[in-house]
């Protein structure tokens, strides 16, 4: 816009005439026609002149816009890219830190401008999350050992109450309902633990797992579950489907997920099970028949103490977490979980890891 004002400027300046007084001559009786008629040719030639004098200016200025515009985007290019590579810079190095390296900081170094204000703001917010994740992890390490202390309590005050010649039948019936409920506590207490340290921790024991292997042990540790349902398992389990990560959390996913699968299905339904891998994912998938479900309702189950329906409230040794934990194992893993409702009646949730690499497998005894 610059250069069009200016070149616009110019244009008009350069089309002023200047005019003078011209000199005096000394009068002439008259003057010849054939003078006259020169006078007259050099004055269209003169206004032919200035016309292509004209012509050519509006011509250069319009070639000289152009080529300014295009050298003016590229030098503008150029420069920003040198104003905002520190930016870039910054929003790299932030990508690169997650809840693993909260250590790392910017550190940006240079003169003190928005640029570096905006850097040590970044560092001054990690240094803040730094030391609320520190704060989590030793609540959970807290509250694991100060939480099971009184439980254990309990038990064994029951076990003393019981044990004592001739209890009373009262005292015995009291104490199987507590058992049962200090049951449930502690398994919502270890519910609870599992997904502070899933969430709030870091995986520290990453070796290949066999997803394939985790469901035959979940099935075979179920059996007797699934058959006082009369379930029909449909067992699509492959042993080649591996992955790398924690065993005892990837472990506790396929567990959730079976328990999940056999607690809120129906008498004398399905399962179906599933391994599947390719050269990028490894995925677990369990599916069951029963009800039509919601899928805006079935989207909410991996927040804690969801559930689907009356059907689906407080079953017997349900604490609500099964498939907050699942999501929480998957996403510290680096993998997908879906939950899908089938359009025929059932859930079917798949989980899906990044595969373990072929010269890791081979590395793990059998």
């Amino acid at each position: 816009m610059s250069g069009i004002v200016l070149l616009a400027l110019t244009y008009l300046m350069s089309g002023a005439r200047v005019t003078s007084v011209a000199p005096e001559q000394p009068p002439t009786e008259q003057s010849s026609p054939a003078a006259e008629q020169q006078i007259r040719d050099l004055q269209r030639q003169l206004s032919d002149v200035h016309g292509q004098q004209d012509h050519q200016l509006l011509v250069g200025s319009l070639i000289a816009l152009v080529v300014m515009a295009g050298v003016s985007l590229l030098l503008g290019r150029v420069l920003a890219g040198r104003v905002l590579r520190p930016l870039r810079l910054i929003t790299t190095a932030t990508r690169r830190i997650s809840a693993e390296n909260l250590h790392q900081r910017l550190a940006v170094a240079g003169p003190v401008d928005e640029v570096k204000e905006l850097a040590d703001t970044v560092d001054d917010l990690l240094e803040r999350l730094e030391a609320a994740f520190v704060a989590q992890r030793r609540f959970v390490g807290n509250a694991s050992h100060e939480l099971r202390t009184p439980l254990a309590t309990m038990r064994a005050s029951l076990d003393v109450a019981v044990a004592k010649p001739e209890p009373a039948a009262q005292t015995v019936a009291l104490a199987g309902r507590l058992r049962t409920e200090l049951d449930r506590v502690d398994h919502l207490l270890d519910g609870f633990l599992v997904l502070a340290r899933t969430q709030h921790g870091t995986l520290t024991d990453r070796i290949p797992v066999s997803l394939g292997e985790l469901a035959r042990e979940a099935l075979t540790a179920r059996a007797a579950d699934m058959a006082a349902k009369t379930l029909t398992v449909d067992d699509g389990v492959r042993p080649n489907a591996w992955t790398r990560g924690s065993p005892a959390l990837l472990s506790r996913m396929v567990e959730n997920l079976v328990d999940n699968a056999i607690v809120h299905n129906q008498e004398s339904g399905w399962i179906r099970i599933l391994t599947e891998h390719d050269a990028t994912e490894s995925r677990f998938v369990v599916e069951t028949g029963g009800h039509v479900l919601d899928q805006g309702q079935v989207d909410r189950l991996t927040q804690p103490f969801e559930r689907l329906g009356a059907d689906r409230t407080g079953p017997e040794g349900s604490s609500g977490l099964g498939l907050s934990i699942v999501a929480a194992i998957v996403a510290a893993h680096g993998g997908r979980l879906a939950l899908t409702a089938r359009q025929e009646g059932g859930l079917c949730v798949a989980a899906a890891l990044p595969s373990a690499a072929g010269s890791d497998i081979g590395t793990v005894p059998s």
